[in-house]
């Protein structure tokens, strides 16, 4: 066994691999838990990197984040869903893949065009619209990764925004299975912003155009050191008024956006980070597992508190649609208490009811 320090004078005893610098004993019983100087304790425990000198020093670490397993996450083929004794089949993609992992409670949504760096036409955004509504009502799926497959023989690409060879003339975009042309990503953005559970975007290598405006639609980008950001809109006759200014401005500044927009200059992961584009950067080989990290961090937490969060940060943009979202949340929660459940109660047994005896 070997001793090794955290921050803030907490130690860690060791029995085996090394994991997210701190490593995991394999007899626990589950990937989560940990030895520590006081006691075996679950890595979401708010205990978990807790210092028990009564003087202990501030530290960040506290939160306990850096125990986090970093092994990459396992992913399979989404079996089907069950909701209601219905089950949901899983379509056949064409344009992205959609695997889950149940040890990780988490969905990945993949780009797979990587010969045109996963640029996007209808059928792409249709699908991503499909798969991102399977995983939001499979209870098993509490956060939602969008990346990209990217291969050695091509340039890597998170996605390079629409794919000007199906750009049509009439509006929009037709690859043929629309029934007119139309802007159906911006669909998918709306759809992205209602969706109560995390979305995080892994960026790999370009995220341009309409790619762009997705990672930052998403609640959290991760990206890897060689990503490179940036709109190029005004270079082919196109931008997006909606939330690829009006977001991005939230993000960075009314200064810089306008940059991004009239230069279409690029900005390199480190740039972007400082920007506030992004959440953080990591080595391509640290990718998965970092992303891997912050995902169980995710799951560690709440699931109602993150959606209740997540609509108060979008009712601040979104207006009307924004607080409506952020008003069923209250009333889903509602819903579950005691006061709320007398109303029902009272209705169907036709009797008046008693509501301050349920407080």
């Amino acid at each position: 066994m070997v001793v090794a320090p955290l921050a803030g004078g907490a130690r860690l005893f060791i029995t085996s691999a090394t994991i997210a610098g701190a490593k995991y004993a394999r007899g626990c019983k589950d990937n989560n838990t940990i030895m520590t100087t006081n006691n075996t304790q679950n890595v979401a425990s708010m205990s978990a990197a807790r210092n028990p000198s009564p003087n202990a020093p501030p530290t960040k670490h506290r939160d306990g984040f850096e125990l986090i397993s970093r092994q990459p996450i396992q992913w399979q083929s989404a079996p089907t869903v069950t909701a209601s004794n219905n089950q949901l089949s899983i379509p056949s993609f064409h344009d992205i893949t959609y695997h889950i992992s149940l040890d990780d409670q988490c969905a990945r949504i993949a780009f797979d065009r990587p010969e045109v760096l996963h640029a996007f036409r209808p059928q792409t955004i249709r699908e991503i619209q499909q798969a991102l509504e399977l995983a939001t009502e499979d209870g098993r799926v509490g956060c939602i990764i969008l990346a990209s497959n990217n291969l050695s023989k091509y340039t890597p690409a998170f996605c390079a925004g629409g794919d000007q060879t199906v750009r049509s003339n009439d509006g929009g975009y037709q690859d043929g299975t629309e029934t007119a042309p139309k802007l159906r990503v911006l669909d998918l953005q709306v759809q992205m912003r209602r969706c109560p559970k995390p979305i995080i975007a892994v960026v790999d290598g370009y995220a341009i155009g309409g790619g762009h405006i997705l990672h930052m639609v998403a609640d959290i980008t991760i990206a890897s050191d060689r990503s490179v950001f940036g709109q190029t809109g005004p270079r082919m006759g196109s931008f997006d008024a909606g939330y690829g200014s009006t977001h991005m401005a939230r993000l960075i500044g009314q200064k810089r956006a306008r940059e991004v927009w009239f230069l279409c200059n690029f900005y390199d992961a480190k740039e972007a980070k400082e920007m506030g584009l992004i959440n953080a950067y990591y080595p391509t080989s640290e990718l998965e597992g970092r992303v891997a990290q912050w995902v169980r961090r995710v799951i560690m937490n709440s699931p109602t508190a993150i959606a209740c969060c997540k609509a108060a940060l979008n009712a601040d943009e979104d207006g009307g649609a924004g607080i409506m979202q952020m008003g069923g949340e209250l009333t889903r929660m509602f819903y579950m208490s005691k006061e709320s459940q007398e109303g029902r109660d009272a209705f169907l047994q036709k009797r008046a009811p008693q509501f301050r005896s349920k407080l």
